[in-house]
Formats: structure tokens, C-alpha cells, sequence
């Protein structure tokens, strides 16, 4: 796997090695996270936050992220912070439509008065 050289400044260590290795699985595991989120925030949306068109395009392209996953298990961190951006480029505008007006806690959110609820 790694080739030790004897000159000390370019040796490396164990520590590196798992350096590395953690680097890679947190970049990958970030990919497969937010690709999951997308594609079950697509299935679970509300009827008309987005249209037959979006849902699908939305649920393409993760299940291509998906796949390339399953394919490229040996991928570098560069590799997997480019998907990441490329699926966060292509389906950001579609979450943010999919997520505007969906009440929550801010502090422009709608909800029941108390004199409402009681």
C-alpha cells in the first residue's frame, strides 16, 4: 500500500494513515447523508411543494449519486466534495422551494395564537 522511505521527513506514519482513511469516510459519509436527506425529503413532500417534474428529477439524480457510491467505494475526498457540490448545485434551488413556507420555529413562521389553541 505505502512504500517507506528512509528519510524521515517523508516517511509516513500510522497516524497519517488513519488521517487520511478518517478524511475520506467523513467526506463520504457527508455525500451519502445529504444525498439520503434529499431523496427522503423528495418522496415525503407535501402535495404541491413541487411539481411531478422536480420530484423526479430530484430522485434521479440521487439515486445516480447512490450508484456512483456503490461504484466507487475506493474514491478519493476531492472525488466525493465534488459530488457533493455538483448534487448540492443541481437540487439546492429545488430544496429551498421545497422548505420556503414550511413554518418551523423562525421568527417569521405563522402558527396558532395561544388564545388559538386554548
Amino acid at each position: 500500500m505505502f512504500s517507506v522511505v528512509s528519510d524521515e521527513r517523508l516517511r509516513i506514519t500510522p497516524k497519517m494513515v488513519l488521517i487520511f482513511i478518517f478524511t475520506q469516510v467523513t467526506a463520504r459519509n457527508q455525500l451519502e447523508s445529504y444525498t439520503f436527506g434529499v431523496k427522503q425529503a423528495a418522496e415525503e413532500a407535501a402535495a404541491g411543494k413541487l411539481t411531478e417534474d422536480e420530484k423526479k428529477m430530484v430522485l434521479e439524480k440521487c439515486k445516480a449519486v447512490l450508484n456512483w457510491l456503490d461504484c466507487n467505494t475506493l474514491a478519493e475526498k476531492d472525488e466525493y466534495e465534488d459530488k457533493l457540490k455538483g448534487l448540492q448545485r443541481e437540487v439546492g434551488p429545488i430544496m429551498v422551494k421545497l422548505h420556503q413556507g414550511s413554518g418551523g420555529s423562525g421568527a417569521g413562521s405563522k402558527g396558532p395564537t395561544v388564545e388559538e389553541v386554548d
